[in-house]
């Protein structure tokens, strides 16, 4: 899995929808021009390969250790946006003062610079419409022929992906910015059924057009219990203050939203940040079954609802499942539970009963998948199969544990004190210390092929590695023959050793199984959790961030 920084290949390909893959680079385009996003008359992408208008410049593949000169970001100050008990300060990032100076990012992936030069090494990226105070001064810069700013805190911006024009329709457009108080920065959903894309609302000729068999779409999908009106609609809710109406009833009425957004009003076109969006073509390209998509906006136009994606074109959210992603979270040690404990890793952990010195019996009860559990450390063995004694004189299935093992000694190359993560690929377990203090566990989804060769299988690389790039959101892609899936913004993305990297799965449920292409899988939650409590940290209005030596993640064996 790697991550695209072209935001015209804003895709993330994943061989299943529960596995998604990691461990693959991809080699970067070359430095030309800096010009910004232009309008495509026949609906293509905008011209030329500048790599500062595509976020694109020339560097190695994502996850590769940046520069150790690498000038380091400041941290923040006081506790983090969010906390290792999932609460977060829903005040953060605080806005810029009024009479800063500002200037605003122009692409989805725009890059800040160590340098006034787009061939120095990353210090971060804004996403677009993200506003950062900026000095004034006008800099020359190598391969920027439209000059540099200096951003605060620290970094350099080309004006070929941002712009000191606040009122530009692509910043305009694009306030929303990603959600750090929940589980999912966006909505998502996940395609069930292709389609056209929008860059402007359709008429009734655009849509027999484009979408030929919408009436039988609309009957099934008005009767499909799994995928269909009756399910999850209120998700698209997140950023609304009154509840949505019924879809069917709004369909039956025809309704439009009152607040339409100022983009698609009188015929008007979205901006071209994807570069699909035509002044001849109502079609702004396509998505297919299986593709997952970020969503920043939604409204209802002639009884249909139309979801905005995060690169500014319109999906009919018929076509889409709305993405609840994993209730699972893990636990704080310390605070939720003590050492020694177990996940319940078995989907039937069915609880036993000692009857007699030798003998069990299986009761009616059940332990929930992914429960904490609290073994005594006794074993026995019943019918040729061992059972582990929970406190409360109850027995379950060993196989069906995966216990939390507390580490005694800072892994290679860390330092004593400083925060750090264990996975065990064995257990699918994860443990985050500060220094030899266990604070929190979860479980996770390694690679699939276990403790086989990353090389040659889908498997997590072993050792001891520093997160050194980070994204709240990020596209990555995999180049395996035979993938189906599509997969955008997948969030919480920390890089640690070339293409792998810790990120939340919102495509699967499957935490504590074995799942991936080589990334660490974990549950929205827990990727949200960790995201702010490992370096480096993000900057506040920036989208993501490179850290020579960031927080230690070991990968191992384990028991």
């Amino acid at each position: 899995m790697r991550h695209v920084v072209s935001f015209s290949a804003f895709v993330l390909v994943a061989c299943a929808l529960a596995s998604v893959g990691c461990g693959e680079t991809t080699p970067a385009a070359s430095v030309t021009t800096t010009s910004a996003p232009s309008e495509a008359a026949d609906g293509g992408s905008p011209g030329g390969d500048d790599p500062v208008a595509s976020g694109s410049p020339s560097r190695g593949g994502e996850g590769a250790a940046p520069p150790k000169d690498l000038p380091t970001l400041p941290s923040w100050e006081g506790k983090p946006p969010v906390d290792l008990d999932g609460t977060s300060d829903a005040s953060w990032p605080a806005p810029l003062a009024d009479a800063a100076p500002k200037i605003a990012a122009l692409a989805i992936d725009t890059p800040v610079f160590s340098q006034p030069d787009v061939y120095s090494a990353r210090l971060g990226t804004l996403r677009t419409g993200a506003l950062v105070e900026v000095e004034p001064r006008p800099l020359t810069g190598r391969g920027c022929s439209a000059g540099m700013r200096r951003i605060k805190p620290l970094g350099y911006v080309c004006l070929g992906s941002a712009t000191l024009d606040l009122e530009a329709p692509i910043v305009r457009a694009s306030t929303r910015r990603p959600d750090h108080t929940g589980k999912l920065p966006y909505m998502y959903g996940m395609a069930v059924k292709g389609g056209p894309a929008y860059g402007h609302l359709p008429n009734a000729e655009h849509l027999e057009q484009l979408e030929p068999h919408l009436p039988q779409h609309l009957r099934m999908w008005t009767r499909d219990k799994v995928n269909g009106s009756s399910y999850g609609q209120d998700l698209w809710a997140k950023w609304k203050s009154e509840p949505l109406p019924p879809p069917l009833l709004a369909m039956a009425e025809r309704r439009t939203d009152p607040d339409l957004p100022w983009y698609v009003k009188d015929g008007a076109r979205l901006p071209n940040l994807s570069g699909l969006v035509s002044n001849r073509h109502a079609r702004a390209g396509e998505f297919s079954r299986h593709n997952g998509i970020a969503f920043v906006d939604t409204f209802l136009w002639s009884g249909r609802r139309y979801n905005v994606s995060v690169d500014l074109r319109l999906m009919p959210a018929d076509r889409f499942r709305p993405i609840k992603g994993s209730e699972f979270h893990g636990v704080r040690i310390g605070a939720d539970v003590e050492p020694p404990f177990a996940f319940v890793k078995g989907r039937t952990a069915h609880v036993h009963k000692a009857s007699g010195p030798k003998r069990l019996v299986r009761t009616q009860e059940e332990i929930a998948w992914r429960s904490v559990v609290k073994p005594t450390g006794q074993r026995r063995v019943h019918d040729g199969r061992t059972f582990a004694e929970l406190e409360g004189d109850r027995w379950i299935l060993l196989d069906a544990l995966a216990p939390v093992e507390i580490v005694k000694k800072m892994p290679p190359g860390s330092t004593a004190g400083e925060k750090w993560i264990d996975v065990s690929i064995l257990q699918q377990v994860l443990v985050a210390y500060e220094g030899l203090t266990p604070v929190y566990a979860t479980m996770v989804s390694t690679g699939e092929a276990g403790l086989g060769d990353p090389k040659t299988t889908r498997s997590t690389v072993l050792g001891a590695f520093r997160i050194n790039t980070k994204f709240i959101t990020a596209t990555m892609d995999s180049d395996v023959v035979g993938e189906e899936f599509e997969l955008r913004d997948v969030p919480y993305v920390q890089y640690f050793k070339e293409g792998y990297a810790l990120h939340a799965s919102y495509w699967h449920d499957v935490f504590g199984q074995p799942k991936s292409h080589g990334c660490i899988n974990l549950a929205p939650e827990d990727a949200r959790r960790l995201f702010y409590w490992t370096e480096p940290r993000v900057p506040p209005h920036w989208h993501g961030a490179s850290k020579a030596m960031g927080t230690v993640v070991n990968v191992r064996a384990g028991k």
